[in-house]
C-alpha cells in the first residue's frame, strides 16, 4: 500500500516541477508590429541577481543594437523591454535570428556554452608598452600553442587579455602540468618587463567564462579606474552622476555619452560584478548620444552610503565605457592561418612604432580574422604613411584599413558613419549576426 501511495504522488510531483520551471524560465514576446523602426523585445522573468546581465547579453552577443530599454521589478518579478536593431540599424527579420534570441533567453536561468570548449584560455594583466603583444605572441609561438581566438584591451596604461589556445601539435587543449607553468612563467616574465615586477599577472584555465565580462574583471580587478588616463578623450569622455533618491530608497545614476556598440552590457557588467542591483533603468539614444538612468541599490537592500562609494562607482562606469573606446586606426588582417601569423604581423608593428590598444584575433576553418586599433607610440594617430608601409610589407590584399580616427569630434558627419568599436570592427565581415548564428551551429552559412 505504501508504494502504491508513493506511485499516486508522482504525477503531483510532477506537475510542481513543471510549475518551478516555468516559473523560473523567462518568457520572451518578439514583436515586429509594434514599433516602427526597431524589434521589440520583451523578457518576464522571476527576479534574481544577475539575470539583467545575462538578457542583455544574449543580445549584445549577436552584435544587436539596443536603441531603448525599459527595465522594471516588482517584488520579486521583473520585466524588460528592448527596442534592437542589426547593426545597419534594421528590424530583424530573419527567423533564424529570431529563433535565436528566443532560445537563448528561454535557457539562461539553465546556462550556456562559451563556444570555447576544447581550448585552454590564458589570461593576463600588466602594464602596456609597445611591442608588448609581438612578445607575447613570439613566446607562444617558441612554446609550440596554436592562438584560436584572443581580445585585447588596454586602459589607463594597462592591459587585460584572454587568448584561447591549442597544443601544435595534437590540436588539443593543454593540460600537462609542467608545459602550463612554463607557460605561466615565460608570459609572466614577458609582462613584468622592467618595471611591472609586482602588477603583471598570468593563469592558465580550462574553464572559460564569457571573455568580455571577463575582461571587464580583470580590468576592475587591476584597478585600471584609478589610474591617469593615456588617451584624452574631451568632449567624447562620458558624464556619469549618481544621487539618492532618500524617500524610495534608491541610488539614481545617470549616463551620458556617446552611443555606441555594447554600451549597455559594459555598464550593467560592472553595475553587477560590483554587487548593485538594477531595480529600475531607462536607455534611449538619441543620433550619436546615450543617456541611461539606473535605480540600483545594494543586494542587501540599501543604497550608496558614502561620499567615497559614491565617486567609485563613477570612476567604475566611466572605465567600463572607455575601456571599448577606438583609439587609433582600425586594421583588418585576413589571411591564411598558420603558425607565428600573430607573431610576425604585431612585430612588424613594432618595428615600425605601432601600438596595440585594442585586438580581436579569430579563425574561421583555415582562415584568420584578426582586428587591430593601432597609434603611435605615445598614443597619437598614426601617419597614414607609415600605415602604408606597414600594409606594403604585410600584404596589400591581406592588411586593410577599415576606419581612421575621426579629425575632430565636433564633425557630425563623420560621427553619424560610425556605429562604434563593435560595429566598426564587425562591419566588414557582413552580417555578424550570421557569423555568429554560423558559429553556433544554427545556420549552414554565414554569406
Amino acid at each position: 500500500m505504501k508504494e502504491e501511495k508513493g506511485m499516486d504522488r508522482l504525477p503531483c510531483v510532477d506537475e510542481y516541477e513543471k510549475l518551478v520551471i516555468r516559473m523560473n524560465t523567462p518568457r520572451v514576446v518578439i514583436d515586429n508590429a509594434v514599433c516602427p523602426t526597431a524589434t521589440v523585445v520583451t523578457i518576464d522573468s522571476a527576479r534574481r541577481h544577475g539575470i539583467l546581465l545575462e538578457a542583455v547579453q544574449v543580445l549584445t552577443d549577436l552584435n544587436l543594437s539596443i536603441k531603448k530599454a525599459y527595465i522594471s521589478s516588482d517584488g520579486r518579478w521583473f520585466m524588460d523591454v528592448f527596442h534592437v536593431t542589426d547593426q545597419n540599424g534594421n528590424k530583424l527579420t530573419e527567423e533564424s535570428v529570431i529563433a535565436c534570441i528566443e532560445q537563448s533567453m528561454g535557457t539562461i536561468d539553465s546556462g550556456r556554452t562559451n563556444g570555447y570548449n576544447g581550448l585552454t584560455a590564458l589570461e593576463l594583466n600588466g602594464t602596456d608598452r609597445v611591442g608588448l603583444l609581438s612578445e607575447v605572441f613570439a613566446v607562444l609561438v617558441d612554446l609550440q600553442c596554436n592562438v584560436v581566438e584572443a581580445k585585447v584591451w588596454t586602459h589607463n596604461g594597462r592591459i587585460a587579455s584572454l587568448i584561447y589556445v591549442k597544443d601544435c601539435n595534437s590540436g588539443c587543449p593543454i593540460e600537462d602540468a609542467q608545459k602550463i607553468d612554463r607557460i605561466e612563467a615565460r608570459l609572466r616574465n614577458v609582462l613584468k618587463g622592467d618595471n611591472d615586477i609586482r602588477s603583471a599577472k598570468t593563469s592558465v584555465s580550462m574553464v572559460v567564462t564569457h571573455t568580455e565580462r571577463r575582461l571587464h574583471q580583470m580590468m576592475f580587478a587591476d584597478r585600471d579606474y584609478e589610474r591617469k588616463p593615456i588617451f584624452n578623450l574631451g568632449s567624447d569622455s562620458p558624464v556619469v552622476t549618481v544621487q539618492n533618491w532618500a524617500e524610495r530608497g534608491y541610488s539614481v545614476v545617470n549616463v551620458q555619452c556617446k552611443d555606441r556598440s555594447k554600451l549597455l552590457f559594459d555598464i550593467v557588467c560592472t553595475l553587477t560584478d560590483m554587487e548593485y542591483v538594477v531595480f529600475h533603468a531607462t536607455v534611449n539614444t538619441a543620433g550619436d548620444a546615450a543617456y541611461l538612468e539606473f535605480y540600483i541599490r545594494h543586494r542587501d537592500g540599501t543604497p550608496i552610503s558614502s561620499e567615497p562609494e559614491r565617486q567609485r562607482v563613477i570612476q567604475c562606469l566611466k572605465a567600463a565605457i572607455e575601456r571599448r573606446e577606438s583609439k587609433g586606426v582600425l586594421l583588418e588582417l585576413f589571411a591564411a592561418d598558420r603558425q607565428g601569423l600573430l607573431a610576425d604581423v604585431t612585430r612588424t608593428f613594432r618595428e615600425n612604432g605601432l601600438n596595440v590598444t585594442r585586438a580581436e584575433v579569430s579563425t574561421q576553418r583555415d582562415m584568420a580574422l584578426n582586428f587591430f586599433y593601432v597609434t603611435d607610440a605615445i598614443g597619437n594617430p598614426a601617419d597614414p604613411k607609415l600605415i602604408e608601409a606597414v600594409r606594403q610589407r604585410i600584404g596589400l590584399s591581406s592588411l586593410k584599413v577599415k576606419e581612421f580616427p575621426l579629425p575632430c569630434p565636433g564633425k557630425a558627419e563623420s560621427e553619424e558613419q560610425a556605429v562604434g568599436v563593435g560595429g566598426a570592427v564587425l562591419l566588414s565581415l557582413g552580417s555578424l549576426v550570421r557569423r555568429n548564428l554560423y558559429n553556433l551551429g544554427l545556420i549552414k552559412s554565414c554569406s
